[in-house]
Order: C-alpha cells, then sequence, then structure tokens
C-alpha cells in the first residue's frame, strides 16, 4: 500500500512532469517571468532609491531616471532571447554592461550578465563558448580598471571570478542533467521497444510451435482416417465385418487425435485448476504408430537400436513427430500399398532417423506433392532445436526417403 506521503510525490511528480510539458510547449512564459521577476527584484529598488549611501568605498554616478530605465531596459530586454541567440544576448548585454561601467554608473540589474553566462552555457552550442572569452575579458578589465583604486584587484578578480564561475557551473549543471534525463527517456524507449519486439518474437514462435504440432496430429490423423475410409468403402459390400474393423480403427485414431489435441490446448489454455497434462508422445509410441499405418493399408517395418530410452524427452518427442510425418506423408503420396521401412538408432551420440518408402505399385501413379510443404520445413525447424538436420528425396530404387540426424544429448545449435 502506498503512504500518503509516496500519494504526496507521486502527485508532484505528475504536476511538474506536466508543468515542463507545457513550458516546453510555450516557451514565452518562463522566458517573460525571468525578466518580470528580474525588474522586480534588482530593477525597482534602483527606480526607487533616491541617492547612495555615502560611506559607500567605491564612488558611482547616480544617472537621471530616464536614463538608467534605458540602460535596464538595455540589460533586461535582450534576455528574453536568451533560449534561441545565447551568444548574441550575452554579447549584447557585455556590451551594454561595459559602456555603462565606462561612465561610472553601477546598477543591480548588471546581474543580466550573469544570467547571459548562464544561458549560454545551458542553451548554446559547446563547440562556440570560447567566442565568449574575448568579451567576458573585456568586461573583466573594466571592472578591474574601474575598482583598482578603492578595491585591491585580486579581490576583484576573486568576486568576479566566482560569481561568473558560479553562473557556468548552474548552467553547465543544468544541461547535464537535461541531457541524462533525455537519454534516460530515449532508453526507456528504447527498451519499451525492445520489450514489444520480444513479446512479438514469442508470440510468433509460440504460434509457430503450436502450427507444427497442429499439423503433425491433424495431418496424420486425417491422412490415416481418409485411407482407412476409402478401404472401408470398397470393403462394406463384400465383407462387412472389414468395415467393422475399419470404423473400430477410424474411431480409435480419431480418439487418439482428439486426445493430443486436449493435451496441447490444455496447455495453451489459461485456467484456473491444474490442466490434465498426459506424457507426450516418446520413441517407446512409435510401435503403435507403426500399428495405426499398418491398419491404413501399408506394409510398415520398424527397427531400432541403441539407448532410445535413456534419450532426453525433447528429443524422443522429435524424433516421434519426425517419424510420424515422415510415415504420414509416405501413406500420403505412395498410397495404402507401399511397402515403408522404419529406422532409428543411437550411434556415437547422434540420433539418426530413416523413413523410405517404396513407392506405388507398378501402374499406380503417386500423389503430387505441392512443392515443400509446411510438414517438411516443421521437420527441419524441429530438428534445428536438437543441433540436427532433416533431408528428403527420391531414393535410387524407387519411392522416397526421409533422413534425419539430431543431437542425443538434446543440445541446441
Amino acid at each position: 500500500m502506498i503512504s500518503e506521503h509516496g500519494l504526496a510525490d507521486t502527485r508532484l511528480f505528475r504536476y511538474g512532469r506536466r508543468l515542463r510539458q507545457w513550458t516546453a510547449e510555450h516557451p514565452w512564459v518562463p522566458d517573460t517571468a525571468v525578466l518580470l521577476a528580474i525588474v522586480l527584484v534588482f530593477c525597482v529598488p534602483d527606480l526607487i532609491q533616491d541617492h547612495r549611501p555615502s560611506q559607500a568605498p567605491v564612488v558611482f554616478t547616480d544617472p537621471p531616471r530616464p536614463q538608467m530605465i534605458l540602460c535596464q531596459a538595455a540589460l533586461i530586454v535582450p534576455l528574453w532571447w536568451r533560449r534561441r541567440a545565447p551568444m548574441a544576448v550575452l554579447h549584447v548585454v557585455l556590451a551594454v554592461f561595459v559602456a555603462e561601467w565606462a561612465a561610472g554608473v553601477l546598477l543591480r540589474a548588471d546581474v543580466a550578465v550573469l544570467v547571459a553566462v548562464y544561458s549560454l552555457v545551458l542553451h548554446g552550442r559547446l563547440h562556440r563558448l570560447l567566442w565568449a572569452v574575448p568579451g567576458l575579458a573585456v568586461a573583466v578589465v573594466v571592472i578591474v580598471a574601474r575598482l583598482a583604486g578603492d578595491v585591491p584587484v585580486q579581490d576583484v578578480l576573486f568576486i568576479v571570478g566566482s560569481f561568473g564561475t558560479a553562473a557556468a557551473a548552474l548552467g553547465f549543471a543544468i544541461r547535464v542533467r537535461r541531457a541524462q534525463v533525455a537519454a534516460l527517456r530515449e532508453r526507456a524507449a528504447q527498451l519499451e521497444t525492445e520489450r514489444d519486439q520480444r513479446s512479438r518474437l514469442a508470440a510468433a514462435t509460440e504460434r509457430a510451435r503450436v502450427a507444427r504440432e497442429m499439423h503433425d496430429i491433424v495431418g496424420h490423423s486425417l491422412s490415416v482416417i481418409i485411407t482407412l475410409a476409402d478401404g472401408g468403402r470398397y470393403a462394406a459390400g463384400t465383407s462387412p465385418e472389414r468395415g467393422a474393423e475399419t470404423l473400430r480403427l477410424i474411431a480409435e485414431t480419431g480418439r487418439g487425435s482428439l486426445a493430443e489435441l486436449r493435451r496441447m490446448l490444455g496447455v495453451l489454455r489459461e485456467q484456473t485448476d491444474e490442466p490434465n497434462l498426459s506424457p507426450q508422445p516418446r520413441v517407446a509410441d512409435l510401435d503403435s504408430l507403426c500399428r495405426r499405418i499398418r491398419a491404413a493399408g501399408p506394409q510398415v517395418e520398424y527397427q531400432s537400436s541403441g539407448a532410445l530410452d535413456a534419450l532426453d524427452t525433447g528429443v524422443q518427442l522429435t524424433a516421434y513427430r519426425i517419424a510420424q510425418e515422415a510415415l504420414t506423408n509416405a501413406l500420403r503420396h505412395a498410397g495404402p500399398r507401399t511397402r515403408i521401412h522404419l529406422m532409428v538408432r543411437v550411434e556415437g551420440g547422434r540420433l539418426r532417423i530413416t523413413v523410405g518408402d517404396s513407392g506405388p505399385p507398378p501402374g499406380e501413379q503417386p500423389v503430387p506433392s505441392a512443392g515443400e510443404g509446411h510438414g517438411l520445413i516443421g521437420l527441419r525447424e524441429r530438428a534445428a532445436l536438437y543441433g540436427g538436420t532433416v533431408t528428403a528425396g527420391p531414393a535410387p530404387g524407387g519411392g522416397w526417403t526421409v533422413t534425419a540426424d539430431l543431437d542425443a544429448e538434446g543440445g541446441t545449435a
């Protein structure tokens, strides 16, 4: 819970930010306010004071009131442009100041020189600050010459240097602070942009992963179901018991695919209760996968070697999906009367998967493929996650072969 003090600080910060935004859109307002403040604090006292104290160590001339007002205006009015032309404003103010002191006139409005120095350091270009040194040097020489007979030179230089250094240091401090705030704002905007990009990249990656899973699950199941349905349709009239077996296999395949879809969507869906998570397919499930493919008609031979059960679960899931996609493609393109050979083995720290089919029987044309579809692209993306590759192409003796090579330790490339 935020304390009352914290709420007050938050409101003050918001008001300050709104004030800065408003003054940034209306810069003439603070410039005018500065001029009015200088007039009230430094000009009005000179106008209402009749004469200077006689005990003053340095004697200055009291000019007539119209001349005093003219000098004050010449010192103060240029400050209105101190943001837009700070170098020009400083030189104008210095010229008036030097002429005034040369004539023996001292005004409280001379503080305009310090304001002009502060504004030059704050708003001017850093590489042009040295251009102000000659004018400032002339002003210092005039001050020393005017006060040399009454005040020690070292005291004059100390006082003038202190006031000038304070004005320049204040300008530098505020300039550095503004630069830091601008850098922080730019960094915050950059971090926000990077966060949005990471979010979009993560969403795109998740969509690609879901698309691969949907393609593997739905594509495999529909291919098996369609092949079984075609076979059952021809057998319904001559062999009713075979038609019933075909319907059973279709129902079994559909229920298995529906269970996989529910499991995957259950992980993605936000819910308060714990989702029902079933184990992901593993290499051991390839036997049941081959049985489902055999039920659709093809002759499937499955061979395995090596410590397959000791593989990482992610590697096993990838191996299962690669084999599933390759078997489905063989069923889809070579037909139900093809022969398929599946080999999964671990050797030399690598997991190798080979799926080859004999193609359609003589006299039957293979089902054409519409180029390199999403299935092969998905297989290569899966294999790349485990430092592997997938190749596919026609076999020398006919048919088609898919070969995958993965890192058996589960390392990424």
